[in-house]
């Protein structure tokens, strides 16, 4: 790895940690990168699911303060996470790597299309949020678990998913609604590494790369990524995304 290499993927870490903190769609930045430096389609899928979990929990920890009183509510939908990120992970270890790239390009469709419709999805979670509960349901569990069975497979723009379910199904500000799901993507990533780091051929060098750097995004998240302009924001996952497509295809 060349020093430019590195710097390129701290770079894409600090972004992606920040996008996840806000956004949620983190992975349209590092996995391309990644590619694009020659790592094999699986291995850098697992070398970017262990790099962002420092910058998941840096990002939890920036928003505690929206997490108070919601602990009850966290452990039974981090349940269902736990659940889900366990499945996909071992999904991702037994499927054939042919089967992951050619999926991959699938999910990358669906994570953009939610990204840009992403204002419209915003919209309808303010709506009915008013008519919502303020506990989460079976089917709102059954809905967070799928999502966690995608997180640990691949996971991009897992976090806009799980905003518009917990949007949908909870009653309350959506600041603490988007508290929830920082916590509980971090969690999906962290049993997924977890699997991955004793199961699977893991890219160390870069993994370490994006975690300072994830770190560094995570609190930037936390602390000032709510003043990004969204549509900049979106802009620039979009193309990233769409050279992954290319890339993979």
């Amino acid at each position: 790895m060349s020093a430019a290499q590195a710097v390129a993927i701290f770079s894409a870490g600090i972004a992606a940690g920040t996008i996840n903190t806000v956004v949620g769609s983190g992975t349209l930045i590092t996995f391309p990168v990644l590619l694009a430096f020659g790592y094999a389609p699986v291995v850098a899928n697992v070398s970017n699911t262990i790099g962002l979990v420092p910058g998941s929990v840096a990002g939890a920890v920036g928003y505690r303060r929206e997490l108070r009183g919601q602990l009850r509510r966290l452990a039974r939908l981090a349940c269902a996470s736990l659940t889900g990120g366990v499945i996909g992970a071992v999904l991702l270890l037994t499927l054939p790597a042919s089967a992951f790239k050619a999926i991959v390009p699938g999910f990358i469709v669906n994570a953009l299309v939610a990204i840009l419709f992403q204002n419209r999805l915003t919209a309808l979670v303010g709506e009915r949020r008013r008519a919502a509960g303020s506990h989460a349901g079976p089917v709102t569990l059954g809905a967070v678990l799928v999502c966690g069975v995608y997180g640990g497979y691949f996971g991009a723009a897992q976090g806009i998913m799980l905003l518009a379910i917990l949007g949908l199904a909870l009653a309350d500000d959506l600041q603490r609604i988007n508290a929830l799901k920082v916590a509980l993507a971090g969690l999906v990533n962290l049993v997924a590494g977890v699997i991955f780091a004793f199961a699977a051929h893991v890219s160390w060098g870069p993994a370490g790369l994006l975690a300072a750097g994830s770190v560094l995004g995570g609190w930037l998240g936390a602390r000032w990524g709510r003043r990004l302009p969204p549509a900049g924001l979106r802009a620039v996952i979009v193309a990233v995304g769409i050279v992954a497509i290319v890339r993979l295809v």
